[in-house]
């Protein structure tokens, strides 16, 4: 049974940061060739962030947070992060964690395998 649980929520200001985190449990980490994370605001459909690959050597973000969030991945550890400098009221969202068994198709939500419960992320103006 695999788990992916989120934690590295909160609140701050517009212009903050915050780091996310989330621990996948059950299965050798290194099987999921894709890690991503999504979010879903309210009344909106859940979107993608970045993913990032096997290796760590391959990433890829949403438009929307080029060059302000940065994933990377812990093999060792089983970890995956997601780094969020200058914030901005509208990355107020439920951020989701996912596991990808299979490498490509890293923006197609219902392309992962697991996902985590969510943490909740406000950013104030």
């Amino acid at each position: 049974q695999v788990q992916v649980v989120e934690s590295g929520g909160g609140l701050v200001q517009a212009g903050g940061s915050l780091r996310l985190s989330c621990a996948a449990s059950g299965r050798t980490f290194s099987i999921f060739a894709t890690m991503g994370w999504f979010r879903q605001a309210p009344g909106k459909e859940r979107e993608f962030v970045a993913a990032i690959n096997w290796s760590g050597g391959s990433t890829t973000y949403a438009d929307s947070v080029v060059g302000r969030f940065t994933i990377s991945r812990d093999n060792a550890k089983n970890t995956v992060s997601l780094q969020m400098s200058s914030l901005k009221p509208e990355d107020t969202a439920v951020y989701y964690c996912a596991a990808r068994r299979l490498p490509r198709r890293e923006r197609v939500s219902y392309e992962y395998d697991y996902w985590g419960q969510g943490t909740q992320v406000t950013v104030s103006s």
